[in-house]
């Protein structure tokens, strides 16, 4: 269950999408008074989105405000990002968003409104200060909030984490919300319509490069090692090749991809080194059993994987190989407790890989 408030004062982040809508509907129903906020990260941000989340305050009567802040978020997640990309590196602006952005820099500028409580329309439980898997596993968020400090966790809330999407858009309906029916949004959160590499080529330029087999043979070419990503299978133009090809290994000083068959050894992984480790529990606590036995996700909707967990090494061996592992990207750990249930133990960045 998901943490219930009653007569609370409650910021809630609202996005204009259904999610958000729904859990300011919630807490609303509860008897708590909201402060509704919208932010505009970039250029790219929808107008209408910004009008819906309007129109579901009004009908919720409660304040809204929009806060613009693009100038704080292309310098704390835009810049990074490409410079990761550019360093070869597949960084998760959304982890660093959530982070940065939303259960940091928003709650330093709202302190003097003296909420209780940060809401979001995040698919993920809150309970007396733990942070657990979202009953709709499809629409599960939690492995892009491992960044969260520990400590914020007992003021933040997640009204939709016991919900199913389908149940969400049904409340939506039934309290006549006007984005019931709105589809969910795709891709990074602040692109909107933009594709990811269309954004980068206004950083990075076009270089082009080699591509080779797993065998060392050139068998293509690419137009830069930071629009693709290894796992990556799209995007990769190699006429004449009988594929298909998947991004093994990036070589960014000499601007080389190596690509390998599904089958090949060389796209598989044993063990990742980690780096920027976070922890939603107090370290101190977790036995070495527990590091023995946890469970892995380094890629968002990846199925689950039993590691080793070494924290003198961070190092995290896997308990069988695993393929498209990206370094930059999140290593996120959670614990399965005796209901079955896995809440995030905290998580981590993949330096690098072996």
């Amino acid at each position: 269950m998901v943490e219930k408030t009653k007569n609370k004062k409650i910021l809630v982040l609202m996005s204009g999408g259904v999610d958000s809508s729904v859990a300011a509907v919630l807490l609303k129903k509860d008897g708590n008074k909201l402060i509704g906020v919208h932010l505009k990260l970039s250029r790219f941000c929808q107008p209408e989105d910004e009008v819906e989340a309007r129109r579901v305050a009004e009908i919720l009567k409660i304040p809204f405000y929009v806060f613009d802040i693009s100038r704080e978020y292309e310098e704390k997640i835009v810049r990074p990002m490409i410079k990761e990309y550019a360093l070869g590196r597949t960084p998760n602006p959304d982890v660093e968003c959530n982070r940065l952005i939303k259960f940091d820099l928003i709650e330093k500028k709202l302190k003097p409104l003296g909420f209780d409580f940060l809401a979001t329309g995040h698919y993920a439980r809150i309970e007396s200060g733990r942070l657990y898997t979202a009953k709709d596993k499809n629409k599960d968020q939690s492995y892009f909030l491992w960044g969260i400090k520990r400590s914020r966790l007992k003021k933040i809330l997640m009204p939709i984490g016991d919900y199913l999407k389908s149940e969400v858009r049904e409340l939506a309906k039934k309290f006549n919300l006007p984005n019931f029916a709105k589809k969910d949004s795709q891709g990074i959160c602040f692109l909107g319509d933009i594709s990811l590499n269309d954004y980068l080529k206004e950083f990075l330029p076009i270089k082009i490069g080699q591509v080779l087999n797993s065998r060392g043979q050139v068998i293509g070419q690419h137009s830069g090692y930071y629009f693709l990503t290894e796992g990556q299978r799209h995007g990769l133009d190699l006429k004449n090749q009988l594929g298909p090809y998947y991004v093994a290994l990036k070589k960014p000083r000499k601007n080389i991809l190596v690509v390998a068959k599904a089958t090949e050894p060389i796209l598989k992984t044993k063990a990742i080194r980690l780096k920027k480790i976070n922890w939603l529990v107090d370290p101190s606590k977790l036995s070495q059993k527990m590091l023995e036995n946890i469970f892995v996700r380094v890629r968002y909707r990846q199925p689950l994987v039993q590691v080793q967990f070494d924290p003198g090494k961070k190092e995290l061996k896997f308990a069988q190989s695993i393929r498209a592992v990206a370094l930059g990207q999140s290593a996120v750990f959670y614990e399965k407790n005796k209901d079955n249930d896995f809440f995030l133990l905290g998580g981590a960045v993949i330096a690098s890989k072996f």
